[in-house]
């Protein structure tokens, strides 16, 4: 899938004159600009997903989180989104793990792939609609960093290829770098560079490490490479957002612009969003200020990442704070700050999350003693237009009303999660004192004008919750047995068809290592001529 190089200062408006006026802030420009898709109402997003050589930690959710709702919101706003995450499949990372554990770096791949989809599961993040993988994609690579060297962008030296910072007049307009700033990679490859800020596109391979054939020789791609690569095979030349941590705006994301500004002439994207990082320790000490207040500009990119949660700094595998916590307390606990807003991390911090998640809890048990029906059930808009209504001179219902209008105000000015949430919680307090006031218990009448306005009301909860994807389904069935078995089902099948890509690709280790480790979790693979299938053994 491609489409056409467009000129991001010709955008087409959304298609109704009453589209919501949606800001973004851009980091390229350092300010909010109107949101104005190249192709509107298509919008392409894409976001750097993980180099997947371990278990995902708890601040490798903090994007994914994020970029899902800024795509429900988008998509509630009448706009059609495509979304991709790339998985980066090899890399240094990958082949010492796959010489530390003595087992391929593919089978490594497939283990931790499936460990981050488990996880994205569990937080909600169901939004993605590409998950493209480096190693599926060599040939476009390759075909990229060969166009770079024909127009005279990249050089190549004893089996290495290297980008020349200094053919591209805009590098370092992104992270507001100097010629003096840029560093390259260092090592080996260092001695090779025309210049120091140079890059490598293409590695030559050293003896054992895996490679695939080049024009350049036996090798595999840089690490910038191949989001260039994968993001314009299904997005096109140019696209409307690129995401990612402040942590990847240099060199990655400047190096992944340059590329594709270069190669193609173009834009390579019209928005850069960068979220902030999520730090350990205490709450308010990073600038002086607390999570809820600090920003992405008080606070710089090497501030944030002198502390950001990292495998180095202790962070463990997500799969057990899942299950302690539940993901959808997670996935409150991510937004409850703005994206760009460092999010400070400890015990307290996700309990408080969590306490303040079960004043929700406890306002939907009550409903359903009222009315007899469950939140869960609510037949609520997921349009933003089929969502307004008219209140009349009911007075929850305009206070509701005036409350819709607050939260939809915070999400377009930059898809401000935290005072969005803070928005429900004046909701949740609106309607404790509807029913308080009304005296509703167990048993109301369900004709009644109190109970009709709690009912309404409670929709546009409902409406605006799911925008934020939450309170999808009720917290006593998360992690429960249907959901288990659900989550088995999908990641059983993500194995067997990696596993069949790895035996079409005559890699019949890691194919025998994906049936073997199922087996010993108890699952059978049952390879048939039609496919295949799998069951539980006894």
């Amino acid at each position: 899938m491609s489409m056409t190089a467009a000129d991001p200062t010709s955008s087409v408006a959304p298609n109704s004159s009453n589209s919501p006026a949606i800001r973004v802030y851009n980091t390229l420009s350092k300010t909010k600009e109107p949101f104005l898709p190249l192709r509107a109402p298509r919008v392409g997003m894409y976001l750097c997903g993980p180099t997947v050589y371990a278990e995902s930690h708890i601040g490798h959710m903090v994007g994914p989180v994020i970029f899902d709702t800024i795509k429900r919101y988008l998509t509630y706003s009448g706009f059609e989104v495509t979304w991709v995450v790339n998985i980066t499949d090899v890399d240094d990372k990958l082949i010492n793990k796959s010489v530390e554990r003595g087992i391929p770096m593919s089978q490594i791949a497939v283990e931790m792939t499936a460990d981050y989809l488990a996880n994205l599961r569990e937080l909600g993040v169901n939004q993605i609609d590409h998950l493209p993988r480096a190693t599926d994609h060599m040939p476009q690579i390759i075909a990229f960093i060969g166009s770079l060297e024909s127009k005279g962008f990249a050089y190549a030296i004893d089996g290495d290829v290297f980008f020349d910072v200094t053919k591209d007049p805009g590098y370092g307009q992104l992270s507001n770098r100097s010629v003096e700033d840029q560093q390259g990679e260092g090592g080996g490859a260092a001695a090779k560079k025309r210049n120091p800020g140079d890059f490598a596109l293409w590695k030559s391979a050293r003896p054992g490490e895996p490679s695939w054939q080049s024009p350049w020789g036996d090798g595999r791609p840089g690490w910038h490479i191949e989001c260039s690569a994968m993001s314009h095979e299904i997005l096109g030349e140019t696209f409307d957002i690129h995401g990612g941590g402040l942590d990847l705006m240099f060199p990655h994301h400047e190096n992944e612009r340059a590329q594709s500004t270069c190669c193609h002439g173009a834009p390579m994207v019209k928005y850069w969003m960068h979220n902030g990082l999520m730090r350990a320790g205490e709450k308010g000490k990073v600038g002086g200020k607390s999570d809820r207040e600090e920003s992405a500009k008080e606070a710089s990119v090497e501030e944030q990442a002198s502390g950001k949660i990292s495998r180095s700094k202790g962070a463990g595998g997500l799969a057990d704070l899942i299950r302690s916590q539940t993901g959808e307390r997670i996935r409150f606990f991510l937004l409850r700050t703005h994206y760009r807003s460092t999010i400070i991390y400890n015990e307290e911090t996700l309990a408080e999350a969590g306490t303040s998640l079960e004043a929700f809890y406890r306002f939907f048990a009550r409903f359903e003693e009222i009315t007899g029906g469950s939140f869960y059930d609510l037949d609520a808009p997921t349009k933003r237009s089929d969502g307004d209504f008219d209140p009349g001179s009911d007075a929850l219902l305009n206070e509701i009303h005036a409350i819709r209008e607050k939260f939809l105000a915070a999400m377009d000015d930059d898809f401000n999660s935290g005072s969005a949430i803070s928005v429900l919680f004046d909701a949740l307090r609106a309607l404790n004192r509807h029913m308080d006031a009304s005296k509703l218990g167990p048993g109301a009448d369900a004709a009644s004008a109190e109970v009709k306005s709690l009912v309404q009301a409670a929709t546009v909860i409902a409406e605006l919750s799911r925008v934020l994807g939450l309170f999808a389904k009720p917290p006593a069935t998360s992690g429960g047995d249907e959901a288990d078995a659900e989550l088995l089902d999908s990641v059983v099948h993500l194995l067997i068809d990696l596993r069949k890509e790895a035996r079409e690709r005559k890699d019949y280790a890691t194919g025998d290592a994906i049936r073997d480790r199922l087996a010993d979790l108890g699952v059978a693979l049952l390879d048939k001529k039609e496919g295949t299938s799998w069951e539980r053994k006894s």
